[in-house]
């Protein structure tokens, strides 16, 4: 049987997992080949992400500790939220990650915060609910002194460019051919497909399918295929960021404790990220343009990090929205080619993940002998599968600024009452707000959301999204799950983990 050949146009932590992953699930009658211009520097300042991406490194055999230390990687037991809220009681809350050892108190949460959106007076923060709140900001990790029967769910914060340099390494390790070129003219075939991407030295590689991992430019997909944009401008207000890393011992405001979790404060014009890597700070404020110039959000993120102008700032431009269409003719984008939503809940190398695995599936079931030939319904089904996820995202990031309760900029005024609104998003507040049956709707929701119950939960408890309280006479007939004694098994839970230092050094 003569070998396929994939080829995949663009590196950087999106190119590089695809070329491992395609590789591993595709197997041996596959070539594959990845192409990177040696001029254009990798973006690489995303350095958060899921527990999905714990698939991703289990599929391919890479232990933990090996990547952790090459990459300065830390845990990530979930994302802290201050100040998106001037509510009492909620000004900063915690979003987690779930285990089996939240079962217990989860239960009195979803209670209480039913019984808040009844209008009873009732504590529903999730920071009080779940063990991975009280890790993250204590620096403690998600792995026991001793081995549990079961495993907390978590993530990663790592150098985003050390991480794809250390898959490069095992990809060209396992065959995956590596070329550095510029591509300076694409040749077709009579039916649209990509035939061939022209070198500036001449070669002209073919491939039967190729992967656009070529960033916002997205050569591939949108300059030769012509898939335009969907903007989600109208929901999503931000369009830059700039970004600043910090060494442990460069400012004052940032722990020396080295957390587990992932801080995204929110400021007059947008939020900034605190991410704490092993040698240093990963730290950026996310901002829109039409608000504040470049060089005020500049100056606002060194006051908030306590740091001067001798430590150099990254300005980037944001391109929000994702491609109408994926895999068109023989290119399937991946990445920022793809689209982009922006970094609040590190959802990036989550939809880059789910759209290469969804393509090896569509691949391995296809009846087609040829990449060029997958049906165009099995293309059409795969795109509208990964814009819903990307749907979700949008729509799970949107409620964030709609919630909020800021009144110090029209920037946070504007989000509440300036955005386009999907029509599912405003059926699911409105619902929350009636104290309706909410899980009936979040049941119905799950369908095109990456975010689960819980998730949605803490989102919209976190942000203090609740009616006016009720008087005595209605409160009397709701039976509260009282919190002290959720503060006390999550306490004592605590006990039991290691210290984050312990572990990586």
């Amino acid at each position: 049987m003569n070998k396929k050949r994939l080829l995949i146009l663009g590196g950087g932590t999106a190119g590089w997992m695809t070329a491992l992953l395609m590789a591993k699930r595709l197997g041996e009658n596959i070539d594959i080949i990845l192409v990177e211009s040696p001029d254009i520097p990798v973006i690489g300042v995303g350095e958060g992400t899921t527990p999905y991406i714990k698939q991703f490194f289990k599929q391919l055999d890479i232990r933990e500790q090996d990547w952790m230390r090459e990459c300065q990687a830390t845990y990530k037991c979930g994302i802290r939220f201050p100040d998106w809220s001037t509510k009492i009681g909620y000004q900063s809350y915690f979003h987690p990650f779930f285990s089996p050892l939240d079962k217990q108190v989860g239960e009195a949460f979803f209670h209480n915060v039913n019984c808040r959106r009844a209008g009873i007076d009732v504590n529903a923060n999730p920071s009080h609910y779940f063990v991975t709140s009280y890790l993250g900001e204590r620096g403690l990790s998600p792995h026991c002194y001793q081995a549990l029967p079961f495993e907390l769910d978590y993530a990663y914060h790592f150098d985003a460019a050390l991480l794809g340099n250390y898959l490069r390494k095992i990809a060209v390790e396992i065959g995956i051919i590596h070329r550095q070129a510029n591509i300076i003219s694409v040749g077709h075939q009579v039916n649209g497909n990509i035939e061939a991407l022209i070198t500036d030295s001449g070669d002209k590689l073919t491939a039967d399918l190729f992967i656009d991992c070529s960033g916002f430019r997205a050569l591939l997909l949108a300059e030769e295929l012509n898939v335009p944009l969907h903007s989600y401008a109208d929901s999503l207000l931000n369009n830059a960021a700039v970004a600043i890393q910090v060494d442990h011992q460069q400012s004052s405001c940032l722990d020396t404790l080295l957390p587990t979790e992932t801080r995204s404060s929110a400021l007059s014009n947008g939020w900034m990220w605190n991410i704490p890597l092993n040698q240093r700070w990963g730290n950026g404020y996310v901002y829109s343009r039409d608000y504040i110039s470049a060089n005020s959000a500049e100056q606002e993120l060194r006051v908030a990090l306590a740091i001067d102008d001798s430590v150099d700032a990254r300005h980037l431009s944001m391109q929000v929205g994702r491609r109408t269409r994926h895999w068109q003719n023989n290119v399937i984008a991946v990445g920022l080619s793809q689209g982009f939503v922006e970094p609040l809940e590190a959802t990036a190398l989550m939809l880059v993940q789910y759209t290469i695995e969804h393509a090896c599936a569509v691949i391995e079931k296809s009846d087609s002998q040829n990449l060029q030939d997958i049906a165009d319904g099995e293309k059409r089904t795969f795109n509208d599968i990964i814009n819903a996820m990307f749907d979700g995202v949008r729509d799970y990031i949107l409620v964030h600024y709609l919630t909020n309760s800021r009144d110090d900029t029209k920037y946070w005024r504007d989000n509440r009452h300036g955005l386009m609104i999907p029509d599912t998003v405003r059926h699911l507040l409105e619902v929350w707000q009636s104290d309706a049956d909410i899980e009936q709707e979040l049941g119905g929701y799950f369908k095109t959301s990456m975010y689960s119950k819980a998730s949605w939960y803490c989102l919209l408890a976190g942000m203090g999204v609740f009616p006016e309280l009720v008087d005595d006479n209605k409160r009397s007939s709701h039976s509260i799950a009282p919190l002290e004694p959720v503060i006390a098994y999550n306490q004592n839970c605590m006990q039991h983990f290691r210290p984050q230092r312990e572990i990586i050094g």
